[in-house]
């Protein structure tokens, strides 16, 4: 594009663009996001815009483009518009881009990476811009710096670093670790330091930086070193860089001292002292001596040497190996060999003064052969060692040992010396044969080695001595044992799973494969109790509870690996212990107790059954009561509800509570539950006479009031319940012309007129009505006077008054009201007395027929007689004019309790 580009505008154009060319530098660090503003071109670049001095419509648009999308291109995102530069999706990765090598630079077309320039720590993204139209087009060099941040933590090339020293270093020897931590970093982002976690007081760090900005770790020896004493040192090498916060990188560093020869060989004795009979056969082993070198390798090689005074018919009599330090017989000993050897003898090290030993070798000469000891091994025998198992029985025989005079002159007699469970007899009728034999079982447990020895001795003192060894075989023979056979444990409910309860240990005399026990569990053990079988740890897998089962019981097994395997068994008791994890239950959410009213205070109301899983001080319970304290307690013990009052249904018929039951656990656990309290009704009330409401009360009744016409009423209430509520009405007192004419309901309490009312009924009635209920086992009962005046009017009110003023005569039926309470009773009673009502049905027809006719009687003499009917009533009760002839007071009745 920028090729066509320039073939159009011509040479002479192209001479002032590039005249016109720009740089521009800009700097970010690494690792931004999207979006970031690197810059403005055309503000750095002050080219004019819509916004400048010019209109707009003056102003050809401006157009950024970028000269090519090579490896720097993917980095940025360039608007065409404004020229502003934002970083791309793509994250700049310093460490990636600027790899250092020799200042090398990574192009991409026109758009290039380099780290040469400005400074050496420099990492440019170099990009070429062309900015068009043509009057202000320009290629526009654009370098940004890539800025490093501490994004990148030193880190070894090795994880294990080793080092030689050697131990004879003097201090401040300086030794420098090949394999230094790196840090893709740059400047103080770097790797600054370096230390040890731990330098054991005879080492220390320096670091050293070379022209090239490398730092270099030295480790430096502070003290004195002894390979002897301690030949490796293992600590941790920590690198650290300069970021902010600084970041670090480790690696286990080994430090060996390596051998020097600064020990030379030592003899632990300066002189051995040898006798050697004169008769003893060619390869007689004399002595051994032996020196020792602490150093290793060759420092620590020793060679054995005669001294160059050591004379020569020594050295041909005595052959000394310069490897073993083994001295033996090399020549015959005959009447010219001296009777006293000194033998010195060097032990050589490299570069070491010899160490120096004296065998002082004594030789007897004898002019007679000693007695021979000829053993003939029965049991398994392997260099003079005899192997003899554990469970072998008394008398096992070992060996036969013949003793004999080489010359058959003396007589030899032998004997075994040595302790051990071993004896040595004549084997009969053979002369000189002996039998070796145990004596009691052997054990392996008690001693695995026995070593003893034959003794032939003849008249002239010789003593030839036969060394036996007897090494005593393992056999299967014990079982493992526990160290309890009742092994007592307890937990916690609740545990977490796989919860650690002991670690078994049994322990087995046997040796090798026959000691090693293996753990197991009985067949008896829950299956989420698990038993390691070579640690012996038990386990629970399961979370246990104490409510579901509180104590366990079950054996396990220790075998050892024997053949056949020997086995024992221990017990394991678990105790769980409790957590307060229950709250306390309720037998029932809801409580109910029916409790009769005037129930003494503090009575027994009811009880409260609670219970808690728990054990101890988490299931102990305290009960209270959360609202009515001020008249209900509970004893927290025997859960018993009492009132603290007597309690009044007519006042409150029912009590609803809540009690709370609280255990002693820590923190503690609660639940509540509701109780209701129902008051049973007792008749304590006896029944309200609200109408009418006073005795001195009283009402007109009209003389044409018809038969069978209500005339007043008797309205009462209780305030009991049920039965003792039930109110039954009944006239027990009556005063009047005719008082029989008046009948009251004994249910509802209406009063009616039963017979028609002539002239001679005129008058003043009182009748004593008794009002009872049903109570049990007494009724309770009032009583209330109606007052009922027969006349026209009432003309003389203060008459009527005075009249009710005087105490009645009247005297008082015992008879009760009839009540029918069963209405099923009343259907039967009706059904069979059919043919009566049908009677006095008729008769009622008649009766009507005779009242009405009656009436049309009266009417007609009424007009006649007004006038001195009137004379009558003014003489008889002096009346004030018409009143009200229902309702004339409402007072409440004074009600007088029978």
């Amino acid at each position: 594009h920028l090729l066509l580009f320039l073939l159009f505008v011509g040479p002479f154009n192209c001479f002032a663009s590039y005249s016109r060319a720009t740089e521009l530098f800009y700097s970010l660090n690494e690792g931004l996001p999207a979006g970031v503003l690197i810059g403005s071109l055309a503000r750095d670049l002050r080219l004019p815009t819509a916004g400048g001095q010019h209109p707009a419509s003056l102003q050809p648009p401006l157009s950024f483009t970028l000269a090519s999308h090579g490896l720097g291109g993917q980095y940025v995102q360039l608007d065409n518009r404004s020229g502003e530069l934002h970083t791309s999706a793509v994250e700049i990765d310093r460490e990636a881009l600027c790899v250092e090598s020799s200042g090398a630079t990574i192009f991409g077309g026109s758009a290039a990476v380099s780290s040469s320039s400005p400074s050496a720590e420099s990492c440019l993204l170099l990009l070429d811009v062309l900015v068009l139209p043509q009057e202000y087009f320009r290629l526009v060099k654009v370098k940004i710096a890539i800025r490093d941040v501490n994004d990148n933590a030193p880190r070894f090339p090795v994880p294990h670093i080793r080092l030689s020293v050697p131990e004879n270093a003097p201090v401040n020897t300086r030794l420098a670790i090949e394999h230094p931590a790196l840090d893709p970093d740059m400047g103080t982002n770097s790797v600054q330091t370096y230390r040890l976690r731990d330098d054991y007081g005879v080492f220390t760090l320096d670091v050293e930086e070379n022209e090239n900005g490398e730092r270099t770790p030295y480790l430096i020896v502070m003290g004195a070193l002894d390979r002897e004493t301690q030949d490796e040192y293992v600590t941790v090498i920590v690198a650290e860089d300069g970021g902010s916060p600084p970041l670090v990188g480790s690696a286990t560093l080994t430090i060996g001292i390596s051998d020097i020869n600064d020990n030379c060989p030592q003899f632990n004795d300066s002189q051995l002292n040898i006798t050697l009979y004169g008769n003893s056969s060619l390869g007689t082993h004399v002595a051994t001596v032996h020196a020792v070198d602490m150093d290793l390798g060759s420092n620590a090689q020793i060679t054995y040497s005669y001294s160059q005074k050591v004379p020569q018919p020594s050295r041909d009599l005595f052959h000394l190996n310069e490897s073993t330090g083994a001295i033996t017989l090399s020549a015959k000993v005959d009447g010219d060999t001296p009777k006293l050897h000194r033998l010195i003898i060097l032990g050589n090290g490299p570069g070491c003064i010899p160490a120096v030993i004296t065998v002082l070798v004594t030789i007897i000469k004898v002019m007679m052969r000693p007695p021979e000891v000829v053993p003939r091994f029965i049991a398994n025998e392997v260099e003079g060692v005899v192997y003899l198992k554990e469970l072998e029985p008394i008398n096992t025989p070992i060996a036969f040992f013949t003793i004999k005079d080489p010359d058959e002159k003396y007589k030899v007699s032998c004997y075994l010396d040595g302790d051990g469970p071993f004896r040595l007899s004549p084997y009969k009728p053979y002369n000189n044969e002996y039998l070796l034999e145990t004596t009691k079982p052997l054990d392996f447990e008690t001693q695995q080695l026995y070593e003893i020895a034959v003794v032939a001795w003849n008249l002239e003192g010789f003593h030839v001595k036969k060394v036996v060894k007897v090494q005593v075989l393992d056999d299967n023979d014990n079982s493992p044992v526990f160290s309890e056979e009742l092994i007592e444990l307890s937990i916690e409910e609740n545990n977490v799973p796989n919860a650690f309860l002991t670690k078994l240990h049994a322990t087995d005399a046997d040796s090798g494969e026959r000691g090693q026990v293996s753990y197991f569990l009985g067949p008896d053990a829950p299956s989420y109790f698990a038993l390691d079988k070579t640690t012996g740890v038990l386990t629970v897998s399961t979370q246990l509870d104490r409510e579901e089962k509180e104590k366990y019981r079950y054996t396990v097994k220790a075998v050892d690996s024997g053949f056949p395997p020997r086995e024992s068994i221990a017990t394991v008791t678990i105790t769980v212990l409790d957590k307060n994890d229950n709250s306390p239950r309720f037998i029932n959410k809801d409580f109910s107790f029916f409790v009769p009213e005037n129930f003494p205070g503090f009575g027994e109301i009811g009880v409260i059954s609670v219970t808690d899983a728990d054990a101890g001080q988490n299931g102990w319970v305290a009960l209270s009561v959360l609202n009515g304290s001020d008249i209900f307690v509970i004893d927290t013990g025997k859960g018993v509800l009492r009132a603290k009052i007597s309690l009044d249904r007519e006042q409150q018929s029912s009590y609803v509570l809540w009690i709370e039951a609280v255990d002693g656990g820590d923190p503690a656990l609660s639940s509540t539950a509701k109780i209701t309290i129902l008051l049973l009704d007792i008749n304590d009330n006896p029944p309200l006479v609200l109408f009418p409401q006073s005795n001195m009360s009283y009402l007109l009744v009209l003389p044409s009031t018809l038969p069978g016409s209500p005339i007043t009423e008797v309205y009462a209430v209780d305030k009991d319940t049920g039965m003792n509520a039930v109110i039954a009405y009944s006239i027990i007192g009556r005063r009047g012309p005719r008082p029989e004419s008046f009948r009251i309901d004994p249910k509802t309490g209406n009063i009616t007129l039963e017979e028609s009312l002539m002239q001679n009924d005129y008058g003043l009635y009182r009748l004593l009505v008794k009002v009872s209920d049903h109570g049990y086992p007494e009724p309770l009962h009032s009583t209330v006077m109606v007052n009922l005046f027969v006349n026209d009017t009432v003309s003389n009110e203060s008459y009527i008054e005075s009249l009710l003023r005087k105490e009645p005569d009247i005297s008082v039926e015992e008879k009760q009201p009839q009540i029918s309470i069963e209405p099923t009773h009343k259907k039967m009673e009706s059904a069979s007395c059919m043919p009566t009502l049908v009677a006095l049905s008729i008769i009622s027809l008649g009766s009507i027929a005779l009242v009405t006719g009656m009436g049309i009687y009266i009417c007609l003499r009424k007009g006649k007689k007004h006038h001195r009917a009137d004379e009558n009533l003014e003489v008889q009760i002096p009346l004030n004019g018409r009143i009200n002839l229902h309702m004339l007071e409402k007072k409440p009745v004074e009600i007088s309790n029978i």
